[in-house]
């Protein structure tokens, strides 16, 4: 799996790469926190936007041309926010990252599914969720320290190196997948197919609802600290995303998923993220820190939990289906860019902590729903031989 790991870890570091230099962005463009919110915000829309793109792609043209071609084209756009000019530019430019990333992002779980589940099982999803962890520490904790050191368009100008050696890795390493099954009615048939599948939108608003609370807390904290009572500097606050080590929990939860169901699983991670929002009300370090472990723990176990969910949706359209999971899941992410800046700008930190609960109370909700009644509920408990014959 290390082509795909490394291609994975490449994308998310991409992603991220502004979240803990908010406030020095701020300053260099003469903008509000809010505003500052949307370079995370434009990036998960271009997400949004292109994911049918790639998934469509991917189940016509292949996994593996999909995955290098988008880790190229990432480069370019990677190079360009860390020379643009005006503010507007560089959101130019996070917007067209945001268009390449589902090429990597969407094609990779259903590549997972059916390249490594088979023999890896649970593991393999909880495997490609560490990488995107690992990318995910590179951009925050990497980017923070070296704003601090050398300024922040060094430090997002060094990221180019990493999509880059991606595709080279992957061109290398990464074998081929099989060939995807496809539906007979042509695109729209499959779109249409997906968007009323319930197993495929249960998780996507599971993941939905994760996301949110996750880009919201993490995003606002950095602002948090560097006000009384903390007082933090930009070097100092980019240590929290250390905090990102707590998503290699992500091989465990799928193993458990496989033994309890991934329904089972997300509920804990849910759960696990609700108490991590209520933790933070405190000015507090001594809590804050706990409570930023608890929402990032349950983040990466519910959304690995989730996107196992996803590969039990079934064989055909896979791309389509990974297409539908993460348009939900990125345009949660682009709102918690920018609405909770507008409550943070009123209220603080408690209403940006009321946005990501009221976001966690529908991920809970769509979780314990019974719509589909019980026989569906033990359709997706796990058999005896776990994910790796296509359940769990």
């Amino acid at each position: 799996m290390a082509g795909l790991l490394v291609g994975a870890a490449a994308m998310f570091a991409t992603m991220y790469s502004t979240q803990a230099i908010l406030p020095r962005l701020g300053e260099e463009f003469h903008v509000s926190p809010a505003q500052t919110g949307l370079s995370i915000s434009v990036v998960l829309i271009g997400v949004a936007a292109a994911s049918w793109v790639w998934g469509l792609v991917s189940d016509r043209y292949g996994r593996k041309r999909s995955l290098m071609l988008a880790s190229a084209l990432l480069a370019v756009p990677t190079l360009g926010v860390a020379l643009a000019p005006t503010y507007p530019v560089l959101l130019a430019f996070r917007a067209l990252q945001g268009v390449c990333m589902p090429g990597l992002l969407i094609v990779g779980v259903p590549y997972v599914a059916e390249v490594f589940a088979p023999a890896l099982g649970g593991r393999a999803m909880g495997l490609y969720v560490a990488a995107l962890v690992a990318g995910g520490v590179v951009a925050r904790v990497g980017v923070g320290l070296m704003t601090a050191a050398v300024g922040w368009r060094w430090a997002l100008g060094v990221l180019v190196v990493f999509p880059l050696a991606g595709a080279l890795v992957m061109r290398r390493a990464l074998p081929e997948a099989p060939v995807p099954s496809r539906s007979h009615g042509g695109a729209g048939t499959a779109v249409l197919g997906q968007l009323r599948n319930a197993r495929v939108l249960r998780p996507a608003l599971v993941g939905a609802a994760l996301f949110f609370a996750f880009v919201t807390v993490f995003s606002y904290a950095t602002f948090r600290l560097e006000e009384p009572p903390f007082d933090y500097g930009t070097g100092t606050v980019s240590l929290v995303f250390v905090l990102w080590g707590l998503g290699t929990v992500g091989p465990l939860a799928g193993r458990l998923a496989d033994r309890l169901g991934w329904r089972r699983v997300a509920l804990l991670g849910v759960c696990s993220a609700a108490a991590g929002v209520l933790l933070s009300l405190p000015a507090q370090i001594g809590t804050l820190v706990p409570a930023l472990a608890l929402v990032i723990s349950g983040m990466f176990v519910g959304v690995t939990s989730a996107q196992l969910g996803l590969s039990d949706a079934g064989d055909v359209d896979r791309g389509v289906a990974s297409a539908v999971y993460f348009t939900v899941y990125y345009v949660a992410g682009a709102a918690a860019g920018f609405l909770p800046g507008l409550a943070w700008e009123r209220w603080e930190w408690p209403g940006v902590a009321a946005c990501a609960g009221g976001a966690l109370a529908l991920g809970l909700g769509a979780l314990v729903a019974r719509r589909q009644g019980r026989a569906r509920w033990i359709a997706e408990r796990p058999p005896g031989r776990g994910v790796a014959d296509g359940r769990g």
